[in-house]
């Protein structure tokens, strides 16, 4: 436990970043106040502010390690819920570039439950705890603060249901709204400097269907997942739907345009377009049950926060509404629990957090992950951004490994490790590793893309 720092803490926004801040604050300030415009308490489906909850969600190795550090036991209740949790290089079916990488025991544990599932379990667990309290179906308007814009002291809110808006005192606020944050205007308004952003537009968008099978494509793996890459850019990801028999949810992916369709015949179309067969053929005889529809992502963002000079005192930014990543890297919630563990680790001197150690620090939190993901999109020649002869380097030697990690176990592992947030990417070029890359870099890769139903122009068309 922390060092008492103040009495109150008002946190704007209760997804998985709010639920994570609420619970190192708890250590440090006797009431801490979660506000949200939807209704929180027992929601078991996908919420209106979390819209992409319907789609494909993944906590990559380091973030379950820190829920399960945050949250002791979660793992095991999560695994008597019927979330079967499996190890990230034997129990997933990886394929980069159409190909398989070979398959080996990474000791990193995945635990593959849906979003709406696993923020059920934390949100129940937040709630249990004293100092919290929900505060449910309530507008966000605005900061309260001195009268010389230099503290804030409270945030504005108002019940959906009617009734004036009303202030929420505090001795600290917290937003963690999103991609959507209003801070950057809420600054303007004080007279304070926006944060510069970062921006890679992408075009993304996931569509999701669910079908019941007649028969087991995984075996003893908990999923099939197709990576797009600037060769194959439709991607995939093919799970079992926990604790629901029979049932699968297949959430496709396309790139700068090329968006999987949300009707049966063109999503099967698309789907037949994987250059991975066993997914086409898992589902094409199987009975549609669930259309989650189309979830568009514009655009990966960055917000540099750890560059302003000037801030409010008492408030801070984290979450999506620091940097919101390309979904399918997965980083997403992970780097949100990074993000907890700095403010923690700050709390814990006893003293108001200052904004410049805690953005600074956000932003180390964020520079691998974020190196790690935009780097990788910018490998698509059709993104926007400039590309840095680091960032050539990097997707040239990435590419390699993949090929060579068709062959060798252990670089598929030194694979997981970075993209998990385990290791930071420079790992991927220490000595053993760029080795292991060369020996096998003049070796075919096993196996082969499919070729008829792969439609080549389109890899043509969006990587040039």
């Amino acid at each position: 436990m922390g060092r008492p720092v103040g009495d109150r803490v008002v946190v704007l926004g209760g997804s998985m970043a709010g639920l994570l801040a609420a619970t190192v604050l708890a250590e440090s300030y006797t009431e801490v106040l979660v506000v949200d415009r939807d209704e929180l308490d027992g929601a078991t489906e996908a919420r209106r502010g979390v819209p992409h909850g319907r789609h494909a969600h993944g906590l990559v190795a380091r973030g379950q390690q820190i829920f399960e550090e945050l949250f002791p036991g979660l793992t095991e209740e999560l695994r008597t819920a019927g979330v079967r949790p499996g190890d990230f290089g034997s129990s997933i079916r990886w394929y980069f570039n159409g190909r398989r990488l070979a398959t080996g025991h990474s000791g990193l544990l995945s635990v593959p439950a849906t979003r709406p599932v696993l923020e059920y379990h934390v949100r129940r667990r937040v709630k249990a705890m004293a100092q919290v309290t929900f505060l449910e179906r309530h507008d966000i308007l605005g900061l309260e603060t001195s009268a010389d814009g230099r503290t804030v002291t409270g945030a504005r809110v108002q019940r959906q249901d009617g009734g004036a808006p009303e202030v929420l005192p505090a001795d600290l606020v917290i937003d963690v709204t999103g991609r959507g944050s209003r801070t950057g205007t809420w600054l303007e308004q004080l007279g304070y400097q926006r944060p510069e952003e970062t921006r890679i537009k992408i075009d993304l968008a996931y569509t999701t269907r669910h079908f019941k099978l007649d028969t087991d494509p995984f075996g003893n793996e908990l999923a099939i997942i197709p990576v797009a890459t600037p060769a194959h850019p439709r991607g995939a990801f093919f799970y079992r739907i926990p604790g629901d028999d029979g049932q699968v949810q297949l959430s496709l992916t396309g790139i700068l345009g090329d968006h999987p369709p949300a009707d049966l015949d063109g999503f099967l179309a698309y789907t037949k377009s994987l250059p991975v067969p066993d997914v086409y053929e898992a589902v094409r005889r199987a009975t549609p049950t669930l259309d989650s529809g189309t979830h568009k992502f514009p655009a990966s963002i960055r917000r540099h926060y750890e560059r302003l000079t000037r801030f409010p005192a008492n408030y801070l930014v984290m979450g999506d509404a620091v940097c919101s990543f390309n979904p399918v890297y997965g980083q997403g919630m992970t780097v949100a629990a990074l993000e907890a563990l700095v403010l923690r680790s700050q709390l814990r001197s006893g003293a108001p957090v200052d904004f410049r150690r805690f953005f600074h620090a956000v932003g180390t939190a964020v520079d691998a992950p974020w190196e790690f993901s935009a780097g990788a999109d910018l490998g698509y020649r059709g993104v926007e951004g400039r590309r840095t002869p680091k960032i050539r380097l990097a997707n040239a030697y990435v590419n390699r490994l993949h090929h060579a990690a068709t062959h060798d176990a252990e670089l598929t592992s030194a694979f997981i490790r970075a993209a998990g947030l385990i290791d930071p990417p420079a790992a991927l070029m220490r000595p053993r590793t760029l080795l292991r890359v060369l020996r096998h870099s003049l070796r075919p890769p096993t196996g082969a893309p499919a070729t008829a139903d792969t439609a080549p122009d389109h890899a043509a068309r969006h990587t040039g």
